[in-house]
């Protein structure tokens, strides 16, 4: 009786421990759970730092070279059906979640993410309506790569037939006249992967999508002096097709070798120590440099440290593209100068080695290459001086390899143009703004007598 009584006590004393057991460990998984949440928040807070007076004083650009494709193929995929999905948006979902990192973990969530909202059984403002971050890296992510995806038309070059005029008054115009002839359109894909290069080096298809067959239209704006330097003066009658999907392109032409690495933040020592803030391409002198995006040349001429340069500001003003050590004797495409306007995948320059001087047009750099760097701009005060946000473009250049532009040589010339025009809603909207001629603001980074904040900033680019 008394042995029966002893295990039954010993029996209540073992479910006691046990109960005992499980509630520490339930309070332990919810502590653990806090101090991921609020480890989580700290990262998120340390990638964001501060918004200021309304705008962004910072931004790390975190998103890798994978996470801008898988966003992008879900882009041009859901294009034109009735869940939509907004690459930039499914980037800041993720960005949000995650605390800028991309790592395999991010990819999943975001893949999950983006087969919900293709299948309409969420939509982004309800996976982002607890995300504190989500409107920062939003906006930020908008400002870093928002022109490069959109609608445009190109050049069709095995069309033949008959042609009618395109009305060039205005982008509404064109978009009446191209869409008066379309048809129900096919997937574009591979269309662009560099050739004879390296520039499909990853491998990538461009998923563009052709969402009109030929339109028998048009006359085509062809830039008789340059090609590149936005002169879209003249007419010739052609045939585009209306696309969907990258339109910003590679910056060098489709073809060239090069080779490149991330180098963003390493050392530079000519001036004094500081970080490189560009990307560096590596190639041959006199290799084509093209337009990565649409925008106004707002800068021109010789730099001590990036020698002959130029710089691209998109047109809604939150890009400067800064594009530096540029052939010598013949830097630029022919008539390019300061209020140019240019189309993505315009040559706008060749490669060299120039800089490194104070006196102009001299090959002080060692290696050929390309530099390009891309600044961001939320403010005003952020265009000049120590405020200024340049990001690391080395996972973007791999992604601008989906979409690569031809160029031939002009012959008798130094020249290039490239093969295959395109027609910029952005350009033409920023034309039709001012058609009595378009007035920019000059970013003045030349390097004078005195060194200001200015010059400083320039000498870090390099």
């Amino acid at each position: 009786m008394e042995h029966t009584q002893g295990k039954k006590n010993t029996g209540w004393l073992k479910r006691g421990i046990m109960a005992e057991c499980v509630l520490i460990l339930a309070l332990a998984a919810a502590v653990s759970g806090k101090q991921e949440r609020d480890v989580m928040e700290k990262t998120v807070a340390n990638h964001v730092l501060s918004i200021e007076n309304d705008y962004i004083k910072w931004v790390d650009f975190t998103v890798s070279y994978e996470a801008l494709c898988k966003a992008y193929d879900w882009d041009v995929e859901t294009h034109g059906t009735e869940h939509e999905i907004d690459w930039i948006e499914l980037l800041a979902y993720t960005a949000a979640k995650t605390g800028g990192e991309f790592d395999r973990d991010a990819l999943k969530s975001m893949e999950q993410a983006a087969e919900k909202l293709s299948e309409g059984e969420t939509t982004i403002d309800g996976l982002t309506e607890n995300l504190k971050y989500y409107s920062y890296y939003k906006e930020a992510y908008e400002a870093a790569i928002g022109g490069l995806v959109g609608e445009y038309w190109e050049e069709n070059p095995e069309y033949s037939g008959d042609s009618i005029l395109l009305q060039e008054s205005s982008n509404e115009n064109l978009v009446n006249n191209l869409n008066s002839t379309q048809t129900e359109g096919t997937r574009a894909s591979n269309q662009d992967g560099a050739e004879g290069g390296t520039a499909d080096e990853d491998g990538v298809s461009n998923s563009n999508r052709e969402t009109t067959e030929k339109t028998e239209t048009a006359q085509r704006r062809k830039s008789t002096g340059q090609d590149a330097a936005g002169g879209q003066e003249g007419a010739e009658n052609g045939a585009y097709v209306k696309r969907y999907g990258l339109k910003g392109y590679f910056p060098l032409a489709r073809g060239f070798d090069y080779t490149h690495f991330d180098d963003f933040g390493v050392g530079r020592s000519y001036g004094y120590q500081r970080k490189h803030l560009g990307h560096d391409m590596m190639g041959l002198v006199g290799t084509p440099i093209m337009a990565i995006e649409s925008g106004v040349v707002t800068a021109l001429g010789w730099n001590q440290y990036g020698g002959w340069r130029i710089g691209i500001s998109s047109f809604d003003g939150k890009r400067y593209y800064y594009y530096a050590h540029l052939r010598q004797n013949f830097p630029y495409a022919e008539g390019l100068q300061e209020g140019s306007v240019v189309t993505a995948g315009d040559v706008i320059g060749y490669m060299g080695h120039t800089g490194y001087s104070a006196k102009e047009n001299v090959n002080n750099i060692k290696i050929v290459h390309l530099h390009w760097g891309l600044q961001l701009i939320f403010d005003e005060s952020q265009k000049e001086g120590n405020n200024e946000i340049w990001i690391d473009v080395y996972p973007l250049t791999r992604f601008l390899a989906k979409h690569t532009q031809a160029a031939v040589k002009v012959e008798g010339t130094k020249e290039w143009r490239r093969t295959n025009r395109i027609v910029d809603p952005a350009v033409e909207e920023y034309e039709a703004l001012a058609p009595d001629g378009v007035q920019v603001p000059v970013k003045d980074d030349s390097l004078e007598n005195s060194r200001t904040e200015s010059q400083e900033v320039e000498q870090r680019l390099e």
